[in-house]
């Protein structure tokens, strides 16, 4: 035991546990120590004051590092909220769009009259997307074929896409205005504009423009001019916007050319539609005139004058005019 409290560390300790043990019961109000331990105010007041603040801290900091923990996790919540709401406005952004899409549909139906319209997405594009044909979802299995012929491509805003190359039963094979495959007969879009051909190009892919050639040579192409089909050929109905030309080159008067830019973006393309000459409505057409052409007669054809008719032996005439029969 001796040699226990000969122990400087041990007395300390102990000496250190006996103050602290006065310091507390002599906090609690009405303990029989806050009278015993008032002289030693001056020493144990500022003692406690040490203390307290110290819990103060510690309390202080494990509060905060609750809070913390619980900010951190509304952060967390509020950060998926935000997201959530981010995706919900760019879904709706989308269907805005395709509802503008959709509208544009029925601009185009009403347009192109004689045609039927066939809505089709995009599927896939390769890495080029200017120059690789394009996929979409539009096949034998929906009443689609080209077969026999090919079919004109526009977007929803009526501009020329390109053309359909084959189908297959589920999706087709659209080859794009900027294929060096591709060509168009275009006019110059004013009263008797000049025709002219938009051909894809190999050395103008790059740049995105399309070529402009056989330019009648009394015609100058200014930059802004816009092109649109001829209707010559058949496969391209006329007026649909082409693009517009960017570069005149005049430095061979025998082989004029120029530069289109074209107005649709393949590469941001979604939608596009289909123009399918719809047979009934130009047969439908066709008989109504020939019968109109039947019914109208001119007025020297619709008179009637009497023309007496002998039947000879009999002597019988007939007056074609009132319908009498006379002898």
């Amino acid at each position: 035991m001796r040699k226990l409290f000969s122990n400087k560390l041990f007395v300390i300790a102990l000496v250190s546990l006996i103050l602290i043990a006065f310091i507390v019961f002599s906090a609690i109000p009405g303990s029989p120590l806050s009278n015993v331990t008032k002289p030693l105010s001056v020493i144990v007041d500022p003692i406690q004051s040490v203390f307290k603040k110290a819990g103060s801290k510690i309390s202080d900091f494990y509060a905060a590092i609750a809070e913390g923990m619980e900010i951190r996790k509304e952060n967390e919540e509020l950060r998926e909220e935000i997201a959530e709401l981010e995706y919900q406005i760019q879904q709706g952004e989308e269907a805005k769009l395709r509802w503008e899409e959709l509208k544009s549909a029925f601009a185009i139906q009403d347009t192109f009259e004689n045609y039927h319209i066939y809505g089709a997405s995009v599927l896939t594009r390769e890495s080029d997307d200017w120059f690789s044909v394009i996929r979409i979802d539009v096949g034998e299995r929906d009443d689609f074929d080209s077969s026999t012929t090919s079919y004109a491509v526009v977007d929803a805003r009526m501009n020329l896409v390109g053309r359909v190359m084959v189908t297959d039963e589920d999706s087709s094979k659209v080859l794009p205005l900027l294929h060096e495959g591709f060509s168009a007969s275009a006019k110059v879009n004013v009263v008797n504009g000049a025709l002219v051909l938009v051909t894809g190009d190999f050395t103008l892919k790059n740049d995105g423009l399309c070529l402009v050639s056989r330019i009648p040579s009394n015609i100058v192409l200014h930059k802004g001019d816009e092109l649109v089909t001829s209707g010559e050929g058949g496969l391209f109905p006329a007026g649909i916007p082409i693009g517009v030309i960017e570069s005149f080159d005049d430095s061979d008067p025998d082989n004029l050319t120029a530069t289109l830019r074209p107005y649709a973006s393949v590469a941001d393309i979604k939608d596009v539609f289909i123009l399918v000459p719809n047979p009934n409505k130009g047969a439908s057409q066709d008989e109504s005139e020939e019968s109109s052409s039947e019914t109208t007669t001119s007025p020297e054809t619709s008179q009637t004058t009497a023309t007496p008719e002998t039947t000879g032996e009999t002597g019988e005439t007939t007056n074609t005019d009132n319908g009498d029969l006379s002898v």
